[in-house]
Parts: structure tokens; C-alpha cells; sequence
């Protein structure tokens, strides 16, 4: 039998009336289907951040499904549709591709933002500009990305993902190009306003653009691509910029980077599709009550039918019988599909795919209240403790990481070192192989420890299982400040200092960024740039917090004291995840609400009348 439910036109109060006989067989059909708390955000018992991942045996029987999975039984998360607009559904090559893009936007911006110090002692030299100054320059500059991350943060999601990263780069150019002709204190410092913003893009929108393309069991390893393309362009960054000071000057560091934003932008603007896809206009193949609740009001034709294709219509007054009718209990869940869930779709054209401002399907106007009320409604997401948490734990490394680099630019090119600006460059590179093996760490071994976990609770996935591998971190990052901070003040040995203290430090950052990353986007699937977004206003608060205060600190107290305090505060931050692996999912449980409510008010479903 097929149930064809046509929508006339009818006020926003009238349309729980349309749902309710809806609502009545939905429920009924979904009391069949035990993975429908999993994968059902308004069932009673669903808890964000909780999946079930491998189609295997669910309370004691196997279960028969038409979900999607992968050969291996690991169930697609989300279903995809039969679009072939749908970046889910986008070839192996196109995926690979403009994935690159994203990763080198990362690595990019990232090394951009970071390259400053290496001009340190040509600009005091030359101009008279002090450390302090630069320092400052540094606290903007992490001013900067939190906040372009945050005001920008509205945009990917009303007017797609391509136009954050295009004004993004812009922003970089213009900041490269007043670096490059630096004169002054205040040329130096105003600069890195507009360098900053154009790592906005990669904070928040590059992890978005990623959910995007990929299916939630893939996240763990582009994840773990892009922490090691932030580290890369981390610490690649001043170490080219030093071989630049060096064999050129120091006005090439900005012009390089003149030269390649540009050239992104042509890459950018020809060849990046847009990933944004509205997933709610296409109700999955498992079709739920409140999936079919999320429908947009002008889809005004819905079907449902069984496997036979025997079509019956039913008028809006016979649909009310539904509601007291009695459900055969030997009916199957899989006896419902949806016929249209894009498979008749055109593909876009190249100039369609490659636009520049994608508007979102529920784009009001210009959207400009719209905006005004997400980047309002984006202040909410403090109140997720794992938000809290993730920032912590990746702003320590930003923390951390202006330490290290400001002792390496004050004491390594006097005596006793007396390194040249190639010299101390060269120290990047123990920090950039520790954080590759940090990422490989958080990553690959994560990934397979987390599944294991999966299979020993019958395919159960908990977000919390990311935050065990917090142990590395617990031991590396505190025996890094350490040697390094000692080593500094005792003349150890490069083999110690560089090996022991860098390297491991350069572990903690990559470890860290890759493990709070995935523990987000596990526990609030549907809140990525949100997320993100939260992340970031912590993350480069703290970096800002304590480049304004690392050169007073390190004056006052001395290195290994300094960076003693550092270690305590690490440590303490490892041991605040302890909570959440012990009582995180009661804690995800308990903000279930406010997540629903979230989705809902961004999503515009207040504004049709559905409320659950």
C-alpha cells in the first residue's frame, strides 16, 4: 500500500494537525526498529553523541535493514541520498580533490600566521621595532582569528561554504601586503589583524566543508589530515620564513605570501565546488516521525510505499483514520521508502557547482536577520560542556606553543647559542615530526581503538572512547616543557632540548587538536561549525591571554619556573577529561534539550509551527 499525503494550503497553527496522523503510524513503525534511538534524533532515548556504528546484533537479534553500509558492516552515518548533487555521492576523484584544497587552505594559513617571528631581529635592526611589539602583533593576531572565525560563522551555513574561504584569503593578501611593506610599530602590528582573519576559514568552515564530504566513520582519518596540515603549516611556516630572512629579506615573507594567496584565489574561484547540501529536503530511505516533521513547507507532495509499488491515495480526511487504525506488528519498518530522495536530479552545472554565494534553501531575504539572530544563537553553544572542554585542550597548545617559539626568538640568536635566523628555523623541524606522529597517534590508533570499543559493546560508539588517547598527552606535553625549559637554562645538548623537548611538545599539539577535534564532532554531530566556532573563541582567547603576558612572564620568572607553571596547568587540564569518560554520556543525556533546541532554532523549524 502506498500512503500519498498532499499538503494544501494551510496556516502555520494547523500544521501539527496534518503531522498528528503522520506522527501516529511513524511512531508505531518505528517501535519495530531498535536502531531508530540511535539514529533518531527526537527518540525518547536518544543520546547525541552516542551511534550505533556496525550493523551487527542490537539487544539480542540480528537486525534486517535497508541502511547503507560499507563492506565491512560499518553502517553510513548520515544515509546518503540518491542525489548526484550530494558531496556523499561525489566521485573518489572529485572528493580527493577538493579535499586538497582544504588541507592546503589549512596548511597555508596557517603557516602565514605563524611566519612573523622569523623578521623579529631584521625589523629591531632595521626599524627599531621591539619584541614587545611583535608579541603584541601576536596577541591581535589570535584576537583575530576568533573573531573572524565567529562573524564569519553565520555565513557558510546561509550562504554556503566557498564565500568564508574566498574573503578569508582576500583578507590574508591584503595582510601579507602591508606586512611585506612594513615600516613601522604600528604596520606590524595592524597587519597581523587582517593575517589572523584569514585563518578564520580554517578554524571552523575547512572541519565543516569536511562533515560534509565525508561519511562520520571517515571524519577520524581527514581529521587527523587536517591537524597535520595546521602542524605542517605551523611549523613549516617560520621555518621557510627563516631561510627567506636568510638568503633574501625579510619583505619576501610577505610577498610570498602575496604571490600565493592570489594564486589560491584563482584555484579557488575556478575550481572548488560548493559543498553545501540540505540533507532535510530528502527524507532518508528509514523514515522517522520527525524526519517527516523536518519537511520543508513547500514540498507539498509526500509518498511513502511499500516494496510491491502498489499505489492507493489517500485524501487529508482518510489520512485522519491513521491515527486509529492499528498497525500490523508483523509490518517491517523496511516496507517504507521514499520515492523521491533525488535520484531524478539533474546534476549541477560547472558554473552552478563552482558559484561563489550558494543560498540556503531556508534563506530569508538578504538573511540579514537571519544572521544577526545565529551569530546571537552561536554564543549558546558554551553552554556544552565537551565545547568547553575541546577548547581548553587545543588553546593550551596555542598557549604553549607562543612559549616555545618566543624563548626559541629571545635567547637562541644570542650567546651561548648564537644561532642564525636558519639556525633557530631548523628547530622547527623536531616540533613538526612529533606532531606527525601525534596525529598518526590521535588518529590511526583512535580510530581502531574506537571501533574495537564499538564491537565490544555489539557496535555501540560513545564519543568519550577519543578521550583515553588524552594519556600521550599527559605524558609527552609535560616532559617536553620540561626538557626543553630546562635544557634551555642548563646548555643541554641539541640531541636533548631539540629530540626529547621539541619533539614531544610537537607530539602534544598534534595529539591534542586531532583528539578534541573528534571528540566534538562525535558528540554533536549536527553542530559542527557551531562547534567549531566555540572551539576557536576559546582556543585563541587563551593564545591571546597568554602572548600578551609570555614575554613579562618569562622575564619575571625565568624558564624552567615559567614553564613549570605550564606543566601544572596541563596536567590539570588532562585530569578535568577524566569527568566526561566517566559521566559524559549522562552529561550529553542531559544537554540533549538544548542541542534539539539549537538545531531548531537554526534550522527555521520554530518558524513553520513544528515543535517537539
Amino acid at each position: 500500500m502506498t500512503l500519498q499525503f498532499l499538503r494544501s494550503p494551510m496556516s502555520n497553527s494547523s500544521n501539527n494537525d496534518f503531522l498528528s496522523p503522520r506522527a501516529s503510524l511513524m511512531n508505531k513503525v518505528s517501535s519495530f526498529h531498535d536502531n531508530d534511538k540511535y539514529v533518531n534524533k527526537y527518540h525518547p532515548d536518544y543520546v547525541p553523541g552516542t551511534a550505533n556504528i556496525l550493523l551487527e546484533k542490537i539487544d539480542g537479534k540480528i537486525e534486517d535493514s535497508t541502511m547503507k553500509t560499507t563492506a565491512s558492516g560499518i553502517i553510513l552515518h548520515p544515509q546518503p541520498t540518491e542525489s548526484p548533487n550530494d558531496p556523499l555521492n561525489w566521485s573518489v576523484m572529485t572528493k580527493t580533490y577538493q579535499f586538497a584544497i582544504l588541507i592546503f587552505i589549512t596548511a597555508f594559513t596557517a603557516a602565514t600566521s605563524n611566519d612573523a617571528g622569523s623578521v623579529q631581529d631584521s625589523m629591531n635592526e632595521i626599524y627599531d621595532i621591539s619584541y614587545d611589539s611583535m608579541n603584541t602583533g601576536a596577541g591581535v593576531l589570535f584576537a583575530s582569528i576568533g573573531l573572524c572565525t565567529y562573524f564569519l560563522g553565520p555565513s557558510a551555513s546561509l550562504y554556503g561554504r566557498k564565500l568564508t574561504y574566498f574573503i578569508c584569503i582576500i583578507l590574508g593578501l591584503v595582510g601579507a601586503a602591508w606586512f611585506g611593506a612594513a615600516k613601522s610599530t604600528t604596520d606590524t602590528i595592524w597587519s597581523q589583524l587582517f593575517v589572523g582573519a584569514s585563518e578564520g576559514c580554517a578554524e571552523a568552515c575547512v572541519q565543516l566543508s569536511i562533515s560534509d564530504m565525508f561519511y562520520a566513520h571517515q571524519l577520524s582519518w581527514a581529521l587527523t589530515l587536517y591537524i597535520l596540515a595546521t602542524s605542517c603549516g605551523t611549523y613549516l611556516g617560520p621555518l621557510i620564513a627563516g631561510f627567506i630572512v636568510e638568503y633574501a629579506t625579510f619583505r619576501w615573507v610577505g610577498w610570498c605570501a602575496v604571490i600565493i594567496s592570489g594564486g589560491l584565489l584563482a584555484f579557488l574561484v575556478f575550481t572548488q565546488y560548493e559543498t553545501y547540501f540540505d540533507r532535510s529536503r530528502y527524507v532518508p530511505r528509514e523514515t522517522h516521525l520527525f524526519d517527516l516533521a523536518a519537511i520543508p513547507e513547500e514540498n507539498e507532495n509526500i509518498q511513502l510505499n511499500d516494496s510491491d509499488n502498489k499505489v492507493d491515495a489517500l485524501s487529508v480526511d482518510e489520512e485522519k483514520k491513521v491515527d486509529n487504525a492499528e498497525l500490523n506488528s508483523e509490518t517491517s519498518i523496511d516496507s517504507f521508502y521514499i520515492l523521491n530522495n533525488g535520484a531524478d536530479e539533474k546534476p549541477k552545472s560547472y558554473w552552478k557547482k563552482i558559484a561563489l554565494i550558494t543560498p540556503a534553501t531556508n534563506l530569508e531575504g538578504w538573511g540579514i536577520k537571519q544572521y544577526i539572530e545565529r551569530l546571537i544563537g552561536m554564543l549558546r553553544v558554551f553552554w556544552f560542556p565537551p565545547v568547553v572542554l575541546s577548547g581548553i585542550l587545543w588553546g593550551l597548545q596555542d598557549a604553549f606553543l607562543t612559549f616555545y617559539l618566543t624563548t626559541e626568538d629571545d635567547q637562541y640568536y644570542d650567546p651561548p647559542f648564537n644561532l642564525s635566523d636558519t639556525g633557530v628555523a631548523l628547530m622547527n623541524i623536531p616540533c613538526l615530526i612529533g606532531s606527525v606522529i601525534g596525529c598518526l597517534y590521535a588518529g590511526i590508533l583512535s580510530d581502531k581503538f574506537v571501533l574495537w570499543m564499538a564491537r565490544r559493546r555489539n557496535g555501540i560508539q560513545e564519543a568519550e572512547d577519543y578521550l583515553y588517547f588524552l594519556v600521550g598527552v599527559f605524558i609527552a606535553c609535560p616532559i617536553g616543557l620540561m626538557v626543553f625549559a630546562a635544557g634551555t637554562d642548563q646548555l643541554w645538548g641539541w640531541r636533548v632540548t631539540y629530540v626529547v623537548g621539541l619533539s614531544f611538545l610537537g607530539f602534544s599539539f598534534g595529539c591534542s587538536g586531532d583528539i578534541a577535534m573528534s571528540y566534538l564532532m562525535a558528540a554533536y554531530p549536527e553542530m559542527v561549525i557551531e562547534g567549531m566556532i566555540g572551539v576557536s573563541l576559546i582556543n585563541n582567547s587563551i593564545g591571546c591571554i597568554f602572548t600578551f603576558v609570555c614575554s613579562l612572564w618569562l622575564d619575571a620568572m625565568g624558564n624552567t619556573h615559567t614553564y613549570a607553571i605550564l606543566t601544572g596547568i596541563q596536567v590539570l587540564a588532562c585530569f578535568a577529561a577524566v569527568p566526561f569518560i566517566i559521566w559524559g554520556k549522562p552529561m550529553r543525556a542531559w544537554t540533549k534539550k538544548y542541542y534539539l533546541d539549537f538545531i531548531e532554532r537554526r534550522d527555521g523549524v520554530h518558524r513553520h509551527g513544528v515543535h517537539h
